[in-house]
């Protein structure tokens, strides 16, 4: 198991802020759980804790942003993206301010927390604020090599990241873009689209369909908002079902993304796992995984129920 990447997050941040005196870092009292704390110890300075006032704190970062700093805002993912919405809408949204927002926690694998703080709803929230870039990364590596796009990006971005730690997929030389994807394994005909933990178990599932004879490629679509039209329209080109893998409700997340640039451009079935219109509850994160049916072995029965559709 590697790294979480809340932990790749707090390691990068650390390199970015020793080497720059205009980034400033924000925490809402919780520096040594989303590891900002790693960024404080190389300048104290530059690293604020706001107290539990979440609201307050995109204020403040909405303000020294203007001021012409690049801010790192984190919390929890439930109190950063849900909490301080309003105040991301329109004190850094609106005037499209150089503050990126690196929520932690994301998501059901939270675990015992239970559904107060498993937030299932923080992509859709972003993704609908104008200008915003949401990007999901899957391992520390990614972690890594995006948060450099996003401070080196002029303008507000939502980074999603996660309290487990997760198999490594990617090596130190992967390279990442804005508005991009990378494609794991090219198959034929049935496409597997995830971002953030559900990578992981997208590539499990595509060894596990080869039982079937089903040759799944698997997306990392990391990218969320922009998302990448170009590779989704190239997929559809020799790929008749995509199935989307997302740790988040199926409602305005991943899922909806992918459907709305095939729907435009290029029609495909399109089938998505990710929380089904329900909360989650207290539970370690793999029963939890495996009650919600976001595991690999959940892929494959979402795969094989609408693989008959396929072409063969």
């Amino acid at each position: 198991m590697g790294l979480a990447t809340r932990e790749a997050y707090g390691k990068a941040l650390a390199e970015i802020i020793e080497k720059d005196d205009h980034v400033v870092v924000l925490d809402a009292d919780l520096s040594g759980s989303t590891k900002t704390s790693e960024a404080r110890a190389v300048r104290p300075a530059q690293h604020f804790n706001m107290g539990i006032a979440e609201g307050n704190m995109m204020g403040v970062a909405a303000g020294l942003a203007a001021s012409g700093n690049t801010v790192f805002a984190s919390s929890f993912a439930m109190f950063a993206a849900g909490r301080a919405y309003e105040q991301i809408r329109n004190s850094i949204g609106y005037p499209h301010l150089n503050v990126k927002i690196c929520a932690t926690h994301a998501g059901i694998t939270v675990g015992e927390d239970g559904a107060s703080h498993q937030m299932i709803e923080d992509l859709a929230l972003m993704r609908a604020i104008p200008g915003m870039c949401v990007v999901v990364p899957c391992d520390a590596a990614a972690t890594k090599a995006l948060l450099y796009r996003v401070y080196d990006y002029n303008g507000p971005c939502y980074v999603r990241l996660g309290r487990s730690g997760v198999d490594d997929v990617y090596g130190e030389d992967a390279v990442f873009a804005l508005g991009k994807g990378n494609v794991l394994k090219k198959g034929k005909k049935v496409a597997l689209v995830a971002c953030g933990m559900m990578v992981q178990e997208a590539l499990r599932a595509a060894a596990l369909l080869k039982a079937h004879d089903i040759d799944a490629s698997v997306v990392d679509m990391y990218s969320i908002k922009p998302i990448d039209e170009e590779l989704l329209i190239e997929l559809a080109n020799d790929h008749e079902l995509f199935v989307t893998c997302e740790e988040h409700t199926v409602y305005g997340g991943l899922g909806s993304a992918v459907a709305e640039v095939l729907v435009k451009h290029a029609p495909r079935k399109v089938a998505m796992v990710g929380m089904q219109d329900t909360f989650g509850e207290s539970g370690t994160p793999k029963a939890l995984l495996e009650k919600y049916g976001l595991t690999a072995e959940a892929i494959v029965d979402t795969v094989l129920a609408h693989h008959k559709d396929v072409g063969k």
